[in-house]
């Protein structure tokens, strides 16, 4: 590896440690009492160095945000692969939401449950890449209806009742790690199976 290589590769890894203990301290004390200075101690790095790859906090966020979102879609898209039939890829892509939160807590609290600023139009790739991640759930619904498999709805309303029902596990799951569950997969799967249900034709 040459000199050039070794300092991307170098640069790429303090970029993402960065990004980690900033994820790491949004969850724990709060976006809004989070500073620059507080991720630079974490790190044991000056803040001078941290203003090198980000701007300020909110750069900071939409990055990790972005960074989610994209994780999410690509797991997604390898979800929709696997199924011809609508109604399966539905509901293996419900599926799929859950475990991807389940398998990364760190990265679904921030991105949906630690409280946000207003979103600013300077940092708007995390919200371009959540609206791709929900359009993988909208086109879903799409093709459930045209399939006759779904009821004639609106389409907004029905993937955004699956997307809250959806979400709702996947919090719960992660926020109430002490509270006496049922068995993980029975508990999503009954989730899925009546979010679907509620929808099926």
């Amino acid at each position: 590896m040459g000199v050039k290589e070794r300092r991307i590769r170098e640069r790429e890894s303090l970029r993402q440690e960065i990004l980690d203990a900033a994820r790491e301290l949004f969850i724990e004390e709060g976006y809004e009492s989070v500073s620059m200075r507080r991720i630079a101690e974490k790190i044991e790095y000056s803040p001078t160095t941290i203003y090198l790859y980000f701007q300020d906090k909110a750069e900071l966020l939409n990055n990790i945000c972005a960074e989610t979102f994209e994780k999410l879609i690509a797991r997604l898209e390898r979800s929709r692969a696997r199924f011809r039939d609508p109604l399966e890829r539905m509901r293996e892509g419900l599926r799929e939401y859950v475990e991807f939160g389940l398998q990364n807590p760190q990265h679904y609290r921030v991105t949906f449950m630690v409280s946000h600023p207003q979103a600013s139009d300077q940092y708007n790739e995390a919200q371009a890449a959540g609206f791709r991640a929900y359009e993988h759930l909208r086109q879903s619904v799409v093709e459930c209806i045209r399939a006759g498999k779904f009821h004639n709805v609106d389409v907004d309303t029905a993937s955004q009742s699956l997307w809250a029902g959806v979400h709702g596990v996947t919090s719960l799951l992660i926020a109430n790690n002490k509270f006496p569950f049922v068995e993980r997969n029975k508990l999503v799967n009954m989730v899925v199976d009546t979010l679907m249900k509620g929808h099926e034709a």
